[in-house]
């Protein structure tokens, strides 16, 4: 949360970011809430494992944001995943009719790996996929006509000859063009795959397949990309190394997505005229005025020569952003937060956790 959090390129916190499993199944959720709500002010996703969990987590949105703007406004969202292929079961259509009745969006996503949740042919897979999303955003406006829904994509590929989920080949990345189009066709907001890798951690696999993923959902228009930073191993593991790497590609994107400034001082035409023909901007009016915001500054890239690298300790890029991930901790300031808005967390929090006994499965 408070690596999201100092994170400006970065809106969203996302849901569940790492699973405290040392705590009941049937409780963890209130601590993951939470979380979110006190150490971040960016958006945030609720759960969605249980119909009483989603409930929990818009109550708790409402002792932070009050009842009639959460009743009027969407504050929460809710990942409610198809059990693929072709089921909605009673866990996630309670959750996702949890959050529409209470005018929160659920973000409906099928759950398709080809060759097991969906066939290995990307248009099946893709047609399945869109009838699984529209059925789940049928049934919340079924619950609630006009609450807020997000169409949801996640398509991903299988290691066919040991039956391993594969992360960031190009089959789901051309799948998600494909989406993208569908998704505006019935005219929903998209949420798209983000920084996805099997990689175990943060090497040159893990950011390949990852970039790979990204780009694609970039490219496909999406409006809401989930798992942004921080994946490994499938989403079994997340990794601050990988993080602070995926993140400093997020800055990178900002800059594409920004697009091309055409305004009349981009052209340089002042510099042109200081210089003349066969000289360099180095030290033209022009450069400097640009100087700290013309190109995008990695956290973590080394761009010094080898000598420079190897006299500086050889360090590499996962070192680098060890280094970023403690001086990012280091500088965090959690949010203002009313007291008494924290006490009724804390409170709600206790009671619901002293109503029910601990459950581990």
């Amino acid at each position: 949360m408070k690596l999201a959090y100092v994170t400006p390129w970065l809106h969203h916190s996302g849901g569940t970011v790492c699973e405290p499993v040392d705590v009941p199944v049937n409780k963890r959720h209130l601590d993951m809430v939470y979380a979110h709500l006190r150490y971040s002010d960016k958006g945030l996703m609720g759960s969605v494992t249980q119909p009483s969990r989603a409930e929990d987590s818009i109550e708790m949105a409402r002792l932070v944001f009050g009842t009639d703007v959460v009743d009027e406004e969407c504050v929460i969202l809710g990942n409610v995943n198809v059990n693929s292929p072709l089921v909605w079961d009673a866990a996630m259509t309670g959750a996702l009719r949890a959050y529409a009745s209470a005018n929160q969006a659920p973000v409906v996503v099928p759950f398709i790996l080809g060759g097991a949740m969906g066939p290995v042919t990307l248009a099946g897979a893709i047609a399945q996929a869109h009838a699984e999303t529209l059925v789940g955003v049928a049934l919340g406006q079924l619950t609630r006509p006009g609450s807020p829904v997000i169409y949801g994509n996640f398509l991903s590929s299988m290691a066919l000859r040991s039956g391993s989920p594969t992360f960031g080949t190009p089959e789901p990345a051309l799948g998600s063009l494909v989406v993208g189009q569908l998704a505006r066709r019935v005219g929903l907001p998209l949420r798209c795959s983000g920084a996805f890798t099997s990689s175990k951690v943060p090497d040159g696999q893990a950011m390949l397949e990852s970039a790979v993923s990204m780009q694609a959902a970039v490219l496909c228009g999406a409006n809401f990309i989930l798992h942004s930073a921080g994946w490994l191993e499938g989403g079994l593991a997340m990794g601050y190394e990988k993080f602070v790497m995926d993140a400093d590609f997020c800055g990178a994107l900002h800059t594409y997505l920004r697009g091309m400034d055409l305004s009349e001082d981009q052209f340089a035409l002042d510099g042109f005229l200081e210089l003349g023909p066969g000289k360099h901007f180095f030290s033209a009016q022009h450069t400097l005025r640009h100087y700290e915001t013309a190109f995008w500054d990695s956290w973590v890239a080394d761009n010094n020569s080898f000598e420079q690298w190897r006299d500086a300790g050889e360090r590499r890029v996962e070192d680098r952003a060890a280094e970023r991930v403690a001086a990012m901790l280091a500088a965090y300031e959690p949010p203002p937060i009313d007291p008494a808005v924290d006490e009724a967390l804390l409170d709600f929090m206790a009671r619901r956790k002293a109503d029910t006994p601990d459950m581990w499965h």
